[in-house]
């Protein structure tokens, strides 16, 4: 599937953790009547994800809300243990961006956003994208080259929409 104006995001059950502890979250649910910000990146504490794609959400968590932006979320081929603790150690989480762990990477494989990089341990990862979601249609896309990290930043987006 490409990542393009016009396209509905398919259906996707994810892993969020929440008050109790992991739960499930069906993705149609959380989009419905929204509009929502989604990103993806290889996973968490990796060099580039830590140190630019998501500080560049939280600088522009509030630009994003201004804009009518009811959600950020950030989607990882990560488990909710992981994504929680990264959340929290980034600020990310302090700037209202929610995690969902597509812990077997099977959203990603839908969306064709797969990402592998075995000289750097990363197997079956996330390439980085970052789209505007209006009732799980896409209404803005960036998609990155693989193991790039420019055009799907926060900043990026932003000045599309």
């Amino acid at each position: 599937m490409a990542l393009s104006k016009g396209d509905r995001l398919p259906e996707a059950t994810f892993v969020e953790m929440g008050t109790e502890g992991p739960q499930e979250v069906k993705l149609s649910e959380r989009l419905k009547g929204r509009k929502v910000v989604v990103f993806g990146l290889p996973g968490a504490y990796t060099g580039p994800c830590t140190g630019i794609h998501i500080p560049s959400f939280v600088k522009t968590a509030d630009a994003f809300r201004a804009k009518g932006v009811d959600e950020i979320i950030c989607i990882a081929v990560n488990d909710p243990f992981v994504l929680k603790a990264w959340g929290e150690s980034t600020g990310a989480t302090a700037a209202g961006i929610s995690f969902l762990g597509d812990a077997d990477g099977s959203f990603t494989k839908t969306l064709g956003m797969e990402f592998t990089a075995p000289h750097l341990g990363l197997i079956g990862r996330s390439n980085r994208y970052a789209l505007v979601l209006d009732d799980g249609v896409i209404t803005a896309a960036r998609v990155d080259k693989p193991g790039v990290c420019d055009i799907s930043t926060g900043e990026h987006l932003l000045a599309e929409i």
